[in-house]
């Protein structure tokens, strides 16, 4: 049996258990936000086309009937619109069953894209656009290390809505650090309430030694929230969450 190419830490989020997996881009453009340790030691690459079309070979073998493909990697979404529109071609000419395309982006990912080529994406089947936001609150954002702020999320998800490509949001409790959970739950549900997400994905937090944030509580700088915080954190947040549940699944 041929393998497929893939390098350093493959995953996809649970709901995405069906879907079939395929190598674009490997590690984060981005790869500064101090919690996170995924892509250590992964340098951020692009797949060659001709590696791409050799795994769709494969998986035209094996799968021929797959309905979805979920793009692995931090944040293919990066990639420039033309790329994306190759790619999505691509993945039509061998996989004719498949309905949609998702994968993970930044924020940033959006921005140098017009509505009009999000739409152009849309058409070829991008949706489902797993967003790892992890707050709305720009103190938190900034100290974390995102690039990116509270009002780039509403006006690039906007640009989304606008397009009609469905994205998932991620919340992470926690990642104020002690004594700031309910802040960051109140500032990040009055940014969510301002879009229309698919689905809100709760992660509590969790720090790993290769991380910049490890470093941080060794030195005392940060100090991690309680459990018993977090559930109140996170009780604060869906209390103060008014999104249209009729179009939203919180997860």
């Amino acid at each position: 049996m041929e393998l497929l190419h893939f390098t350093g830490q493959v995953w996809r989020p649970p709901y995405e258990a069906s879907s079939q997996l395929l190598q674009v881009t490997a590690g984060c453009t981005h790869n500064k936000c101090k919690f996170c340790s995924l892509y250590h030691g992964t340098k951020f690459r692009l797949s060659p086309i001709t590696e791409v079309e050799e795994d769709l070979k494969v998986i035209q073998d094996y799968q021929p009937r797959a309905r979805r493909v979920f793009l692995t990697g931090a944040n293919p979404f990066a990639l420039s619109y033309n790329r994306l529109l190759d790619l999505g071609l691509l993945i039509r000419k061998y996989l004719r069953h498949c309905e949609s395309i998702g994968m993970f982006a930044r924020i940033s990912d959006i921005k140098p894209k017009t509505v009009e080529e999000l739409k152009n994406l849309r058409h070829l089947g991008f949706d489902g656009i797993s967003i790892g936001t992890e707050s709305g609150d720009d103190d938190t954002l900034a100290a974390m290390n995102k690039g990116y702020t509270a009002n780039d999320i509403i006006e690039q998800c906007k640009k989304l809505e606008e397009a009609n490509i469905r994205y998932n949001l991620v919340y992470l409790t926690g990642l104020a650090g002690k004594g700031k959970g309910k802040r960051n739950a109140i500032n990040t549900a009055n940014v969510f309430n301002q879009l229309s997400p698919f689905t809100v994905n709760f992660v509590s937090l969790t720090v790993f030694s290769e991380s910049e944030l490890y470093e941080e509580i060794q030195r005392g700088s940060f100090v991690e929230a309680t459990e018993h915080e977090r559930l109140l954190e996170l009780r604060t947040f869906i209390s103060r969450l008014h999104i249209n549940l009729n179009s939203a699944t919180l997860l």
